[in-house]
């Protein structure tokens, strides 16, 4: 019987949060904000300190964060000499990206994957806890690619280490190996935020002729409205959140990205109540569906039963949000239609983020 353990702990023995308790050097926090919040909020946890806090050479414009000067990165050398990053911000540009990599031959570079939304921590303890979930999840995959970059996510979330980061980023160009893009007439926009996606496939799918796009923050519905009217294509914009019921929920009107929508209602920017309506309440029948909704994909996928029953439209679902999105998405897709191909495949993006699961018909 195989052991999923033994295949992921194969070259380390404990994880990033342990690695740093027992570390020797210093620890600096690369970047500031909600991200360095959320990771140095784990660091108390587990009874880890660092010493101080650095941005990039010429982004330091005298910043203080946490009450501590922001550091150049150069002032950090000449302060610590050798010392251990913690890098605390996410980024997709190439440049950032080649910078974060090469402060690796210097120094020793974690980039540690906590929760985009609250949920639990993706650590050894919730690995051990979810082994024989996270196992079936990666045997539902369909090809060899997929479950490789399953391992080495998985192991990027325990360790933190750019090494397995590396060996999962693919092209946008990937992507068109597993989505048919010629055979969609309609598809459906679940988190449409501005348009971005939906400009996307507008180009990419040349037979289109209708989009749906659900977006509950109103500063973003309303750019998204301006851009839908540009298109040749027939669209349908609904001011809502997607979700597994009809119904209303409490809502972070961020304005970016970011906003989100849930049942609890904790949130650091204002709250509203947004309406809410599960994607079998929305079309009848289409043939490609986006899921982005900031960790309520389940939920989402919940609310499109019918549709993956019945229609089986291809899906492009986040698997990034949640620490658990790693198994209850693609089992949840199986559950519902076990005849769906399941294939996972991500974007460069430092932590593991733009990670997307497909499943096709």
């Amino acid at each position: 019987m195989i052991n999923y353990r033994d295949i992921i702990f194969d070259t380390f023995s404990c994880d990033v949060w342990q690695t740093l308790l027992s570390s020797s050097k210093p620890i600096l926090i690369y970047g500031m904000g909600n991200g360095a919040d959320k990771i140095i909020g784990v660091m108390e946890r587990y009874g880890i300190s660092y010493q101080d806090v650095f941005a990039s050479d010429g982004f330091v414009r005298g910043h203080s964060y946490r009450g501590k000067t922001v550091l150049s990165y150069s002032q950090a050398v000449s302060k610590y000499g050798d010392f251990d990053i913690v890098v605390s911000f996410g980024s997709k540009l190439p440049d950032v990206i080649d910078r974060i990599y090469s402060l690796e031959k210097m120094h020793n570079v974690y980039a540690p994957d906590v929760p985009v939304v609250d949920g639990e921590l993706f650590c050894e303890e919730f690995f051990n806890k979810n082994c024989d979930k996270l196992f079936r999840a990666r045997e539902s995959f369909s090809d060899e690619q997929s479950k490789q970059v399953f391992d080495d996510i998985i192991r990027f979330k325990l360790t933190a280490r750019l090494e397995y980061l590396r060996k999962t980023s693919f092209s946008e160009n990937e992507e068109g190996k597993i989505l048919s893009y010629d055979k969609y007439e309609s598809y459906l926009d679940l988190g449409a935020y501005n348009g971005d996606t939906a400009k996307k496939y507008s180009t990419l799918c040349k037979n289109l002729n209708k989009i749906y796009a659900l977006e509950p923050d109103k500063r973003n519905f309303k750019k998204l409205c301006a851009f839908l009217d540009t298109l040749n294509i027939s669209s349908e914009p609904i001011n809502s959140a997607a979700y597994s019921t009809d119904t209303e929920l409490c809502f972070s009107a961020s304005g970016n990205r970011n906003s989100t929508a849930t049942k609890a209602g904790s949130f650091e920017h204002k709250v509203t109540t947004v309406n809410a309506l599960k994607p079998d309440s929305v079309v009848a029948s289409v043939d490609f569906i986006k899921y982005d909704i900031e960790g309520l994909e389940y939920e989402g996928l919940l609310g499109s039963k019918r549709l993956l029953q019945e229609c089986m439209p291809d899906l492009l679902v986040s698997m990034y949000h949640k620490s658990e999105d790693m198994f209850e998405l693609p089992l949840l897709i199986k559950e519902i239609n076990p005849n769906y191909r399941l294939f996972l495949r991500r974007l460069p993006y430092i932590p593991a983020w733009d990670l997307n699961l497909y499943a096709i018909k």
